[in-house]
């Protein structure tokens, strides 16, 4: 479908729903709803009848609601309270007091295709609201979650403002890069693909984009997460590694207008700890060197600078969004504009953002006929700065002004920037032994522009009573452009590249520009049918079948081109850059996703639940034999406490044994694995095959079982979750070497072994105190988890190792009988009493040493009101993993200081001999474990009477605030990407954007 005529069917949609045509109704109920502890109102809450007739309350906790003549009572939910039945008995006017529930037992979830009391679920399920997410400066919505859910592991690759993240939802799943978790937004599954392009120039690969940059958090109202095969089996071949379900917010009646507004700071957490210029002066004379004036043979350019202070900055961020909406008996609507300018603590970074969103709703026929809309368009804009995951010796931005001599000056006496080797007769630099920070920051210029458009209309009709059809239409497009032009000034490149051999910017006065553009779109069409049947013995079935076809395409075309540019002025117009005969690369891939579902939720008399899922999956990216897969999955509940041998007000309020099992598929490869793909040679026509073909590929499998118990005591004060899971993958995809004579060298193929991820998690809700003017909450997770890989008769290496003499090396090894990517480096024992390294089994023998995967993880969330003030602090922490410091690695030692580059104190004033070498060993494997103040924030709602607000909050939110570990990078919380062969890594540190601490300003008021 073009995206033209996907407008006008959202144009249409919309003018259908904001019709508000007339019934005539039997009864008008009006009245108000209040918390049964304070009398305060409560806003939002449903009201509704048996036979679907439902409203929401307004600001003042009021509600009006027509329903046929022979209703007798009303239903009341509202998450955190408990469900409430009111008979009418002949009147029209009904005020109703609910009791907190401080559970979340009550509350409504969304699952797959639906949504489900907490009380009924049979699979693990987290959900968070809005009043649970990290506050503050929240770029991606994975952020609102870190360390919030059990089991749930949010790694940021850096600290860059729309930094991509490793999630993993109970533990790593693949030996392949891509084992994130799902995605489904509204309704919509979505393509975890990026439309940033990543080509680096010189100084390695910049790191991958979040993909769900684009979502505005401040329009998100919850966050479901699938977490085990029998809740995420609905989702089939995509489900192996979780399922993530936003939902976005929608109208409610007496919305009105809201506001929010946000001003932050934000400062680099740490810095490195190297020396300054008279240190470095004192440590180049102790090795031995001369510190003397450059003028002498020395190493004093007789400057002082601080290179870190060069390139960090203090960050001002911004944030705005308005919101209105309303609701009305039957049609809701909310509108919604975003803008978010987040500055990044180094120069020359950021990320900008502008949303626009409409959530809309409309029933028709007693609502028996009903569409619902949701469209998003957002833009993003990011601005990089040279930072990449794979740099030489020279380092990057980070790691160039990490090692650079600090007497260099960051410009000579001719106003040039300064170059250690000095410029040629045409003016421009000589060599690239050395790389100046700011000529790295003022002569690139490096953007990307982001257009995306996410739209799902859902048309719902009532067949009969009892069963209903849903037809879903999605699309997701997205366009992205990234220009990056480099000055052929820039100080310290010389390298050259296979595309005509052409240098980049260089001593030759070579310019280089490249556009890169990215188009990805995602087409969903779904038909399911619903049926929901209840008995008076508390007994009711439930009935989802459905069908699914997604088509997805990706679409990249880039162009490099040489001598773009005079010294100092870029070439950016596009007819410009195409006079200089640029040179094309690109590709474009498709695949299409055909399913078909269905699942059986049947509960007898509320005490036995059974459910149970299968989904066939149909996709183009396996081999001829082996298109389709299937996926079960199956599971039960006990809810013990309502069996008859349970004492009435006894300790458990509610008490509920689940036990499930399922199987989930992985589809993590390239659109034409199974394929002889072929490619163009040097744009020259030859071409040569990528890939050996295999029409025997097919899914990697996830098979999971496990038990939970869920509880309620003290009158529901105190809840809680223990969950057991066992998660076994198979048939491993991967991208092997083969033995030659074959089309190509390389295939991909299903392994044999198992990758075995089994542990326990735990969360509770505590309400500690509950008065009418001071209350205290405490949420708590924590999870144990054992990751190891068996029957597996490979030894795959991967983790890269960057740095000065460290070319082709490596840290990690994926082999029988140990965790996943466990570190496979020489033991170091020390230095010998000449300041030589101590290998005890020498250089060439490694052994397998910790893991990256942490055994352990908790956080921590204290809620305190006291009358119109709130405080809440949240704590997180991992333990049982080790990093790898590969910053330290590539750049600390001490011989560094015989060769004029600059070292951390602690190196400076070790016994090391400055001759000895910097091999990849134990030496930079550290312990990593944690725990952080996460997040605070403290607020106060102003008291309101006669005012043009109905609400009016300031709040001071700080993120960051301490660190506790023993780790001597700058945060152990870091994933920098060192896949090797398209074989993942984790846990190691190289030169990565820091993370900063930052502290915001908000205001929040409706009108």
């Amino acid at each position: 479908m073009q995206f033209k005529h996907l407008l006008t069917l959202c144009f249409f949609a919309l003018s259908c729903l904001l019709v508000q045509p007339a019934f005539a109704q039997n009864k008008t109920i009006t009245g108000k709803v209040t918390d049964k502890k304070d009398g305060q109102p409560l806003i939002g809450v449903s009201v509704g009848t048996a036979g679907g007739a439902g409203t929401l309350t307004a600001t003042d906790g009021t509600f009006r609601l027509s329903v046929p003549a022979n209703t007798t009572s009303l239903v009341l939910s509202y998450i955190g309270y408990n469900r409430l039945t009111v008979s009418i008995d002949g009147r029209t006017s009904i005020d109703v007091s609910m009791e907190s529930a401080s559970t979340n037992l009550n509350e409504v979830v969304v699952i797959g295709y639906g949504t489900q009391r907490v009380k009924d679920a049979t699979g693990s399920v987290s959900s968070l609201g809005q009043k649970d997410f990290n506050k503050g400066v929240i770029a991606t919505p994975d952020q609102l979650l870190q360390g919030r859910v059990a089991g749930v592991q949010v790694t940021p690759s850096s600290g860059e403002p729309g930094a991509g993240a490793q999630i993993n939802i109970r533990g790593a799943g693949s030996i392949r890069s891509g084992d994130g978790p799902l995605y489904v937004v509204d309704g919509i599954p979505l393509d975890n693909g990026g439309t940033s392009g990543g080509y680096g120039v010189g100084a390695g690969s910049s790191s991958a984009r979040n993909p769900l940059a684009f979502l505005n958090p401040a329009d998100i109202e919850n966050i479901s997460i699938l977490k085990d095969a029998s809740s995420a089996a609905i989702y089939g071949a995509r489900g192996a590694n979780g399922v993530i379900l936003i939902t976005t917010r929608k109208g409610r009646k007496g919305q009105g207008v809201q506001f929010s507004s946000n001003v932050s700071l934000a400062n680099p957490a740490s810095r490195y700890d190297v020396l300054g210029r008279d240190q470095f002066l004192a440590a180049v004379a102790a090795v031995g060197a001369n510190a003397g004036p450059v003028s002498a043979g020395g190493v004093d350019y007789g400057g002082d600078t601080d290179w870190q202070k060069q390139i960090y900055r203090t960050a001002i961020s911004q944030n705005y969004n308005v919101g209105f909406g309303g609701a009305g008996n039957t049609a809701s609507y909310r509108a919604s504009i975003g803008y978010d300018d987040q500055k990044g603590i180094i120069k020359n970074t950021g990320l900008k953002r502008l949303n626009a969103r409409i959530n809309a709703s409309k029933s028709f026929f007693n609502e028996r006929l009903k569409f619902d809309l949701q469209s998003t368009y957002s833009n993003v804009k990011n601005q990089y700065a040279l930072i990449t995951n794979n740099a030489g010796f020279n380092g990057s931005l980070v790691g160039a002004a990490i090692q650079l001599n600090p007497t260099a000056p960051v410009f000579d006496d001719q106003g040039r920037y300064f170059n250690l080797n000095g410029y040629n007769a045409d003016g421009y630099p000589n060599g690239n032994g050395f790389r100046n920070p700011v000529s790295l920051l003022d002569h690139i210029d490096d953007r990307d522009n982001i257009n995306r458009y996410l739209n799902n209309l859902t048309m719902t009709v009532k067949l009969l009573e009892g069963l209903s059809y849903k037809g879903n239409f999605g699309a997701d497009i997205s366009r992205g452009l990234r220009k990056t032009f480099y000055d052929p000034k820039i100080v310290g490149f010389t390298d050259a590249i296979g595309i005509r051999q052409v240098n980049y910017p260089s001593p030759t006065g070579n310019g280089t520009a490249i556009y890169q553009n990215n188009k990805l779109t995602n087409y969903t069409t779904e038909h399911t049918l619903n049926y929901d049947k209840k008995w008076k013995d508390n007994s009711s079935l439930t009935v989802l079948a459905g069908y699914s076809y997604q088509t997805f395409k990706n679409f990249n075309d880039n162009q490099f081109g040489f001598k773009t540019s005079q010294p100092g002025v870029l070439v950016k117009d596009y007819n410009d850059f195409q006079q200089h005969l640029p040179v094309p690369v690109g590709d474009s891939s498709s695949y299409k996703l055909q399913s078909y579902f269905a699942r059986v939720n049947y509960s007898i008399k509320d005490r036995y639940i059974i459910t149970g899922t299968i989904r066939r999956d149909g996709s183009s990216r396996f081999g001829a034999n082996h298109k389709y897969g299937n996926f079960p999955a199956a599971a039960v509940k006990w809810r013990i406490s309502n069996e008859e041998f349970m004492p009435k007000g006894g300790f458990f309020d509610d008490l509920s044994l689940r036990i499930n099992w399922g199987k989930t598929g992985n589809q993590e490869i390239p659109a034409y694995a199974s394929l002889p793909v072929q490619q163009i040679i040097n744009n020259s026509g030859g071409t040569a095959y990528l890939y050996q073909p295999n029409p025997d590929l097919k899914w990697q499998t996830n098979t999971t079982y496990g038990a939970g118990i869920d509880f309620s005591i003290i009158k529901g004060r105190l809840t809680g979750t223990v969950d057991y899971f066992n998660k076994s993958i198979q048939d491993l995809l991967f991208f092997q070497d083969i033995a030659q004579p074959t089309l190509s060298s390389r295939i991909y193929r299903n392994l044999d072994g198992n990758v075995i991820n089994k542990g326990l998690e735990v969360g509770l809700n505590f309400a500690a105190v509950q008065g009418k003017d001071f209350s205290w909450d405490i949420n708590y997770n924590m999870t144990f988890i054992k990751n190891t890989l068996s029957n597996f008769k490979n030894y795959i290496i991967t983790g890269n190792i960057d740095g000065q003499g460290l070319s082709g090396a490596f840290s990690q090894l994926i082999t029988n009988g140990v965790p996943l990517f466990t570190f496979n480096v020489p033991n170091y024992a020390g230095l010998d009493a000449n300041g030589f390294g101590i290998y005890p089994n020498g250089l060439d023998v490694s052994s397998l040493q910790g893991s990256p995967n942490p055994k352990f993880t908790a956080g921590l969330t204290n809620n305190f009101t006291y009358k119109n003030w709130n405080l809440s602090f949240f704590l997180n922490a991992a333990t049982g993993f080790y990093i790898y410091n590969n910053t330290a690695n590539a750049f600390f030692f001490k011989g560094n200081l015989l060769s004029g580059r600059n070292v951390t104190k602690d190196v400076a004033t070790s016994n090391e001999n400055p001759l000895n070498s910097g091999e990849v060993s134990t030496r930079f494997l550290e312990k990593g474990d944690f725990l952080r103040l996460s997040n605070a924030t403290l607020g106060y709602t102003f008291p309101l009477k006669e005012s043009v607000f109905k609400s009016l909050r300031l709040s001071v939110t700080g993120q960051n605030l301490f660190l506790i570990t023993n780790y001597s990078g700058l945060d152990p919380e870091i994933n920098t990407d060192k896949q090797r062969d398209q074989v993942a890594s984790r846990g190691i540190d190289y030169t990565a954007y820091p993370k900063a601490r930052i502290f915001t300003l908000g205001l929040n008021a409706s009108f």
